[in-house]
């Protein structure tokens, strides 16, 4: 269990990453998308060596939590899908991508973002329909959601109200929360659960081991963990993604390394170490249409692949579980990877 003092952080370094933060996200709407696109990509590049330690397998990320017995019916490892949906391009493939799940029964969470196009409910009461969970993916989704604690307080109000909203409309709970980008402050997040409903809220917003995002500093755990605040007890579950996101994989990495072998090999040493295999993926990049993929585009039959690929060479082995499914598991279960902020002396 980590215990962490919420008066005392390193107060340097989280000085130079909220400022490299700032700015890239004030210079970002001038900078034309193509170019965003070809830096981020020689610096992925030029990652890949230097990270190939913890990437994509991060070795001390595999220890299971002291006393856990298992996954529910002895399976041997979690399966869990995501989807985040940053733009209106992706809401309209969203039912497109559950068509695509649904025939290999299978299904998944798919994250809105409230305020950054319209959301159309009958989209989302259509994929809660067929058994997908519903989630909210930050407020705007413009990277200013973690810029100071009132901004954070502020806009979680109106998150909150949000899933209120749409718990009343699908008529079943809407708990679960991912930031845009993978930006995270486990602190302020444990409060934005508090505020809704501590009972229920999970958080998506970290993952084991990923060094190209913003906010780089991975969990290094498949397994998920609890954030607790040590003095009131309240709490929420932290569920992080496990293999590489979709966007990194079949966008940024170099043009060789664009196939599902990654996903692959993760998967299996997830398998082996009886870990949860959480897999991100974008409606937005998806190409369903057979055709020449744009400059952020890559064919859906990649997913599809991969589906299968853990469909017929781990049938009977995962337990395939939404978010909601693995919080409610969790909720009683301790793990060296637990969060305990506590008010300093």
């Amino acid at each position: 269990m980590i215990s962490e003092n919420l008066k005392e952080p390193d107060k340097l370094k989280e000085f130079l990453k909220e400022f490299f933060r700032k700015a890239y996200y004030l210079a970002k709407p001038i900078i034309p998308r193509s170019t965003q696109i070809a830096v981020r990509r020689r610096k992925v590049k030029r990652q890949l060596g230097e990270y190939a330690d913890i990437w994509p397998i991060d070795p001390a990320s595999g220890e299971k939590p002291v006393g856990w017995t298992g996954w529910p019916e002895g399976k041997q490892f979690a399966l869990i899908l995501t989807h985040d949906v940053d733009t209106a391009i992706g809401q309209s493939k969203c039912m497109e991508l559950s068509r695509l799940e649904s025939n290999l029964s299978l299904n998944s969470a798919f994250n809105i973002v409230p305020e950054r196009y319209l959301v159309n409910m009958d989209v989302m009461k259509y994929l809660s329909g067929k058994g997908h969970e519903i989630g909210v993916h930050d407020l705007k989704h413009d990277g200013h959601l973690y810029d100071s604690e009132k901004i954070f307080w502020e806009r979680a109000q109106v998150i909150n109200n949000y899933m209120q909203e749409w718990e009343m409309a699908l008529g079943e709970p809407v708990s679960g929360f991912r930031s845009g980008a993978m930006h995270h402050n486990l602190k302020w997040l444990l409060e934005l659960g508090a505020s809704y409903n501590e009972s229920t809220l999970h958080d998506e917003s970290t993952f084991d081991t990923d060094p190209f995002e913003p906010n780089p500093e991975g969990m290094r755990t498949i397994f998920p963990f609890s954030v607790k605040d040590g003095k009131t007890g309240k709490k929420y579950i932290e569920i992080p993604y496990t293999l590489p996101q979709d966007f990194t994989m079949f966008v940024l990495m170099p043009e060789e390394m664009r196939t599902t072998d990654t996903w692959k090999k993760k998967l299996a040493w997830v398998a082996e170490k009886g870990g949860m295999a959480l897999v991100n993926v974008h409606p937005d990049y998806m190409n369903f249409l057979g055709n020449k993929c744009g400059r952020e585009q890559y064919p859906a039959r990649l997913y599809k692949e991969f589906l299968e690929h853990v469909s017929t060479e781990y049938k009977g082995h995962f337990w395939h579980a939404l978010p909601r499914d693995v919080k409610t598991l969790w909720k009683d279960i301790q793990t060296p990877h637990d969060r305990v902020y506590n008010p300093a002396a």
